[in-house]
Order: structure tokens, then C-alpha cells, then sequence
């Protein structure tokens, strides 16, 4: 937030004195204006996250001023403010791309408020750009990659309920792809222009979660500095998914029952309710129909979110799908570390058939990653090239065994890369349960949550 760089344009010396103290007070970079003229020249000069436009001004009014910025920044984001508010001035300056729209004299509070909004607003659009650039190679749900009878069933599933706004909760192991699911869904319906939003709900304590979820207002608790929006109003007009829904705590699944019941939720603090038309999308690696009989899942939530299950199986049960999910990393970490790997031997795929994945394609991808790495001038990856539990030797050979490649390596990428097997082994070993998984590699939960999202270790393509 202290890095956005704002724009105050305004013909009153006193009302840009005052947004430019109390923005720069609140950590943000404030750059003035007295009209048009100059707004435009400060726009070419300056990368401008945001700008605060007078609506009357003595060479131009706010609403070509607006327009004039975004023909300079296509992306800036424009609020415009008037001692003259009027119906007709307000639709003007909504339907010339203002991001809102204030009256004089306005509550500073109020300001800061809308502009965390608008900056927000802007970071996840530059996110869902990135996504939206990725989608033709990553998330259309052609590119899952298999031909089991198992894994066509899913697509099947995927086409027929993609354009539907109904909720769908997605069913598999740690590994198995379910927010890669949760993409396909969202990428291939009728609200893939706007965002998906993803929220882990195992990764983010439970005392956070709920702001998280839902936002809140300044003052709502200890540390709340400033309000801030939360993901389901982010979401709004497109889809939330909730990983690991199944984690959630009952008073925060009350919560989440109300806005799929009433398309609304008050934020942590606040006193009005704000309306949303979000499609939920859950997943969960939890047996729910076991948690409603053990009382630690909301039966009400459950068939709220059961409307549409997908059940994504583990690797295990479609093992016809490795030689194709093999093939496709090689080519895609081919691309990644500029290496020429042409596949792997049949003693190595055999091996690889044989084997039980219990961490899933997750397993599978970073094991071809690790290959890939230590393998990179070869063409066929051999029996040999496979790590020892795969070759029935023993695990944990002292890393003063192994044999430096005579080509020489990247020790920072060895050393990373072993650091990602020790976490996905950990990971597997307790089911996914990060604090068990933290107590195993003795680091502090919070510590591994942010090196699994770092890594990205949970949003894998596969």
C-alpha cells in the first residue's frame, strides 16, 4: 500500500494541501496538480496508481481530465470529486470510467476507504490479467492432462455445470489438482472476464481467516489500521474458490452459509451488510459427510455446497495417466530450465507405474522437476538417474555421496529443489496437516505456510 503513488487534482491550494498531508500520513506518495494541464504532463511523468480529480476546474472539467489521463495511463485509476454533486453528473463521471465518485465536503475516512478499495481492486486486476495471458496453456480444461476413463469423467462433469452458477465442491487428496478444477470451472463460464478469487482456508489462521474472508473496518481489532475490502467482495461478479473448506471453523462456516443463503455479509467491525454475486467454488481433502456425523461440519453448509460434487481421483486409481503427465513435465520443464530431455527409459516408466504416489500428480511433478535438474544435458532418463527410494536403496544418502555432474550445476536450484522434496514429503507424511508437517521439519507453522506459498508448492500446473 506505501508504494502506490497518487495524483491530487484540484484548482482549491487548500483541499490539495489537505489529501496531500493526510495521504502522506497514511504512507502513500502524493503528487499535486492545479489543473488539467498540469494533471496530464505529472501523468506522463509519473507511473500513477490513482488520482483524486476536482470535477470543476478552470481549463477543463473532471470528466476530460479523467479521459485525458487514461488516454496517457490506460490503467490509472480515477475517483472524482465535486461541491457540486449532482444524479446527472454522478452518471456522467461513472459511465467516462470513474472508479466512484465523492461530494465536497467529504469524511477523509471515506477517502481513504474508497482508494484502498481502488488500489485493491487494481492489484487483483493485474492479477486476473496474468491469469487471463496464462489461460490458453494452463487452465482450460482440455489441458488437464490424462485419457483414464477416471480423469474424463471429471472433464465431462467440468463442460456440463462450467456456465451454470451453481456451487460446486471439489473432492481428491493433497496433489490431486482440485484448484486447477476450481480454474477450468471458472476460466470456461460466463463470468471468466471478471475474477476468481482463491482463498486457502487451511493456510490462514483462524483468527485472520474471517477478515480475510470478508474484510473489515478501521479499528475492528488490534492492528486494524485502515478498513480494507475482503476476497468475497473482490469476487464480486465472478468466483471465490475455498480450498480446504473443510478446515474452517463452525462459527466461520455460519458465516459462509449466510452468504450463499442471502448473497450478503457484514464486514469484521461493521454494522451494514454488503451485497455480492459471487459464485463459490470449495474443495476440501476432508470426508464432510463424516465431519456432519462428528459435528465438526455444519450439516446445512454441506448441502449448500454439495449441490455439484467432483470427485478428482488420486493418481493411483488412473495410473494409465502417467506416461502422458510424465511426458507433459519433461516438455514443460524442458522449456523452463532450456533443456532437450527426450523421455525416460522403460525400466524408469515401469518403475514409475509400479509406484503408489501418495502425494499425487503434486508428487509426480516435482519428481520429474528434480530429474530434469540433475539430468539436463541428456536426452533418456535412466533408472539410475532416480532417486533412491525408487531404485530400493536406502533413503537419505548423505549429500557428501553425491557425485557433482561434470557439466556442473546451480547449487542455489539443487539446494531449493531439495528444500521442495523435504516439504512435500513432510506434507504427504501428515496428510496435508501444516502444523504436523511444521513439527516434522521443525520450523514454526507460520513459517512453512509462507515457504509452501513462496514456492507455490499448492498452485502447480498439472
Amino acid at each position: 500500500m506505501s508504494e502506490a503513488k497518487i495524483l491530487v487534482v484540484d484548482d482549491e491550494d487548500n483541499i490539495r494541501d489537505m489529501l496531500s498531508t493526510f495521504l502522506v500520513k497514511e504512507g502513500f506518495s502524493v503528487f499535486t496538480a492545479r489543473n488539467n494541464k498540469e494533471a496530464v504532463e505529472s501523468t506522463r511523468e509519473n507511473d500513477f496508481n490513482l488520482a483524486l480529480i476536482d470535477l470543476v476546474m478552470p481549463d477543463a472539467n473532471g470528466i476530460q481530465t479523467l479521459k485525458d489521463l487514461h488516454s496517457v495511463n490506460k490503467n490509472i485509476i480515477c475517483i472524482i470529486m465535486t461541491g457540486y454533486a449532482t444524479i446527472d453528473s454522478a452518471v456522467e463521471a461513472m459511465k467516462a470510467g470513474a472508479f466512484d465518485y465523492v461530494a465536497k465536503p467529504f469524511n477523509l475516512d471515506e477517502i481513504l476507504l474508497i482508494i484502498e478499495r481502488a488500489i485493491e481492486y487494481q492489484r487483483l486486476q493485474g492479477e486476473n490479467l496474468l491469469l487471463k495471458n496464462q489461460l490458453k496453456t494452463k487452465y482450460k480444461f482440455e489441458n488437464i492432462i490424462g485419457n483414464s476413463d477416471e480423469i474424463i469423467k471429471v472433464f465431462q462433469v467440468i463442460e456440463t455445470v462450467s456456465d451454470s452458477d451453481s456451487t460446486v465442491l471439489i473432492y481428491g487428496e493433497s496433489g490431486t489438482g482440485k484448484e486447477l478444477v476450481a480454474k477450468a470451472l471458472h476460466y470456461n463460464s460466463k463470468r471468466r472476464d471478471k475474477y476468481l478469487v482463491p482463498v486457502n482456508c487451511g493456510a490462514i489462521p483462524e483468527d485472520l481467516l474471517e477478515s480475510e474472508l470478508f474484510g473489515h473496518m478501521k479499528g475492528a481489532f488490534t492492528g486494524a489500521t485502515s478498513s480494507r475490502i475482503g476476497r468475497f467482495e473482490l469476487a464480486n461478479g465472478g468466483t471465490i474458490f475455498l480450498d480446504e473448506i473443510g478446515d474452517m471453523s463452525l462459527n466461520l462456516q455460519v458465516k459462509i452459509l449466510r452468504v450463499l443463503q442471502e448473497r450478503e455479509f457484514i464486514p469484521v467491525g461493521g454494522t451494514k451488510s454488503v451485497k455480492v454475486d459471487v459464485r463459490v467454488i470449495a474443495a476440501t481433502h476432508h470426508d464432510l459427510e463424516k465431519g456432519v456425523r462428528e459435528k465438526t461440519f455444519r450439516e446445512d453448509l454441506f448441502y449448500r455446497l454439495n449441490v455439484i460434487p467432483i470427485t478428482i481421483p488420486p493418481l493411483r486409481t488412473r495410473k494409465s495417466d502417467i506416461p502422458l503427465l510424465v511426458q507433459h513435465f519433461i516438455e514443460y520443464f524442458n522449456k523452463e530450465r532450456s533443456s532437450d530431455i527426450e523421455g525416460v527409459s522403460p525400466e524408469v516408466m515401469k518403475t514409475l507405474m509400479e509406484y503408489n504416489w501418495p502425494g499425487n500428480v503434486r508428487e509426480l511433478e516435482n519428481l520429474i522437476e528434480r530429474l530434469v535438474i540433475f539430468n539436463s544435458k541428456k536426452k533418456i532418463i535412466n533408472i539410475q538417474d532416480l532417486p533412491n527410494k525408487f531404485q530400493n536403496k536406502e533413503e537419505g544418502m548423505p549429500l557428501s555421496h553425491f557425485k557433482l555432474p561434470e557439466q556442473g550445476l546451480c547449487i542455489n536450484t539443487l539446494l531449493n529443489q531439495i528444500e521442495n522434496d523435504l516439504i512435500i514429503q513432510a506434507l504427504n507424511r501428515t496428510g496435508w496437516v501444516k502444523e504436523k508437517a511444521a513439527k516434522l521439519l521443525n520450523l514454526n507453522r507460520t513459517t512453512l505456510v509462507q515457504k509452501i506459498k513462496n514456492r507455490k508448492l499448492e498452485n502447480k500446473v498439472y
